[in-house]
């Protein structure tokens, strides 16, 4: 196990974020692949641009040119291809409340803290949101607050982006300070992929302004493959987790990356070994580009049926499509239809 000081052998995270790989070729050449069969692909990165930490591609297995996370982040020419159905905003989210906040279900609120993100996942369903209109960045949350807080039924702020922990702790510290003063709020959470991919992120002074919070905290990690859980990640989560933090897991399916049981199962038993409870498993969200990931819904209730038979039931993440304008996430019916 990492000590807890681990940290401080580390580069911090925002130095790691200005040396991120950028460019399809660097990335290739540090992982020991020939560029050549990739080279076509290069151009999507005009459609989308590229970012990955060091961290992260020190996670993926050198000369593997179908290593699972080398899949997420490599354009591809596949990007280019334009299937019916695949649009640029297919979770109708491009026209919000407010600048930054989407009140899409009842209960609960999202504020849109950050544009960017410390990844550009191939498959991100917002690679084609309107951060521009949406950011308001510090000092700009007021209207954002005075809504929340003249509608009682709102009792949970979910901060998402891009990735909210692309904001610096003390951003984020003065953000909760105002919603703390909210009555009708309970829980604030976190949705971020940002420590999966640069672990020094968990910072101690970010753990520990969230667990004196009187708001109830949710981390909220998006991992979608077992070799994404370092021994550095697995031990700074268990130090959130002791400090009273709940920490949840979503997934994407995601074909030629987690599309079989034998990896979904080690997926659900690393992430309770690291203390987090596997929460969604995401049919992937029909936006523009990403086709070449998608998995029929009859393979992933095969999937499912799979890890019910092998898992006990707190570690089979509920299997769902967000659809736009629905109340709520859609759960898929685990009963394989005729065909």
């Amino acid at each position: 196990m990492i000590p807890l000081n681990a940290g401080e052998l580390h580069i911090p995270w925002q130095k790691e974020l200005a040396r991120a790989f950028t460019r399809p070729e660097q990335l290739l050449d540090y992982l020991g692949l020939d560029n050549t069969p990739w080279q076509e692909g290069f151009a999507a990165r005009k459609l989308f641009s590229m970012r990955v930490p060091r961290p992260f591609a020190d996670k993926m297995r050198p000369g593997d040119p179908d290593d699972p996370l080398l899949r997420q982040v490599l354009p591809l020419v596949d990007e280019f291809t334009e299937v019916p159905g695949f649009i640029t905003d297919p979770l109708d989210e491009h026209d919000s409340a407010l600048p930054g906040l989407l009140h899409k279900y009842r209960s609960r609120v999202l504020l849109v803290l950050r544009g960017g993100c410390a990844v550009n996942c191939r498959y991100c369903f917002r690679r084609h949101f309107p951060y521009e209109d949406n950011s308001p960045g510090q000092g700009g949350w007021q209207p954002a607050a005075d809504y929340i807080a003249a509608h009682p039924e709102i009792n949970e702020v979910i901060l998402s982006g891009g990735d909210p922990l692309m904001a610096k702790d003390e951003h984020i510290a003065a953000l909760l300070n105002e919603l703390e003063t909210i009555p009708h709020l309970k829980r604030l959470r976190i949705h971020s992929r940002l420590p999966v991919v640069i672990p020094a992120r968990l910072t101690e002074a970010l753990r520990e302004r969230l667990s004196q919070s009187r708001l109830r905290p949710v981390l909220v990690l998006h991992i979608n493959h077992t070799n994404e859980i370092d021994d550095d990640l697995a031990a700074r989560l268990h130090s959130w987790q002791r400090a009273g933090i709940t920490l949840l897991n979503q997934s994407v399916l995601l074909a030629g990356v987690n599309d079989n049981t034998d990896t979904l199962e080690a997926l659900s038993e690393r992430l309770f070994a690291a203390g987090v409870l596997p929460y969604y498993l995401h049919q992937l969200d029909k936006v523009a580009g990403a086709a070449h990931f998608a998995v029929s819904d009859d393979k992933a209730r095969a999937l499912m049926a799979g890890l019910l038979a092998r898992l006990p039931g707190f570690l089979v993440p509920r299997l769902v499509r967000e659809i736009g304008g629905e109340v709520s996430k859609t759960p898929i019916d685990l009963i394989l239809q005729p065909s």
